[in-house]
């Protein structure tokens, strides 16, 4: 049973350092959430085995086994939006997170209210995209030279060869698969995909853009330097 079913969303806190650990539990709680706590690797995948959480907050560097295999062994189980927190702003770091699943990312040091933000964000995109999901039963593929997009089923293929995504990826790609040739600005994105209500967040973009691009394939997603992203054709589909 998750924390949804309770009526109070639950928050699994993954964090070794005790009083970081501690100040996030104690703001979440204060916000309305409950909260489960964790401090290594191990105990965070065993916690979420026995209450599946309804969004993760997880440090990279754990005990036992880091942040990026705890991530790798939750989504396998189950999808979970994740909130990672890095104390290195490295875009490998940051690339290798949301290759594992991670759908945010802060870098530490960070703001309390940035944290609260974010996970009431990826909740509220959880459930838009549910939404949108049984909004769009009928709704054909999108097409955009040879990737294809299915919204109903949440499966993508390029040249009939499926491509695995993850949810925010997902959701990105058919945000800007819906209007091929449309440059759509970072914080257009933010807020369609995100859900955020203002531009501080524009990195989070770039580096979901550049691990999607890593699986579409080059040429599809097309970089309006200062404005935002397009997807098109590439050159050799035309």
């Amino acid at each position: 049973m998750t924390g949804s079913d309770r009526g109070r969303r639950l928050v699994l806190v993954v964090e070794d350092d005790a009083m970081i650990n501690q100040a996030l539990a104690e703001r979440l709680v204060a916000e309305g959430y409950e909260v489960e706590r964790a401090f290594d690797g191990p105990g965070a995948v065993a916690l979420a085995a026995a209450r599946p959480p309804d969004v993760v907050v997880l440090d990279v560097m754990l005990p036992g086994f880091d942040g990026h295999e705890v991530c790798r062994r939750l989504q396998a189980e189950r999808p979970v939006p994740v909130l990672m927190l890095t104390a290195r702003d490295d875009e490998a770091d940051v690339l290798v997170g949301l290759g594992v699943g991670a759908d945010d990312y802060l870098t530490k040091p960070f703001r309390m209210r940035e944290v609260v933000a974010r996970v009431s964000a990826l909740l509220r995109r959880v459930q838009r995209a549910a939404e949108l999901v049984a909004a769009a039963r009928d709704d054909q593929p999108l097409v955009v030279g040879n990737l294809e997009v299915d919204p109903r089923a949440r499966r993508t293929s390029v040249g009939g060869r499926e491509v695995h995504l993850t949810p925010t990826e997902f959701d990105l790609l058919v945000c800007l698969a819906a209007e091929p040739g449309r440059v759509l600005t970072r914080e257009q994105l933010l807020a369609r995909v995100w859900d955020w209500a203002d531009a501080s967040g524009t990195r989070t973009v770039d580096s979901h853009v550049k691990a999607l691009r890593a699986k579409i394939g080059p040429g599809r997603i097309r970089t309006a330097h200062g404005v935002g992203y397009a997807l098109e054709v590439p050159e050799g589909e035309r």
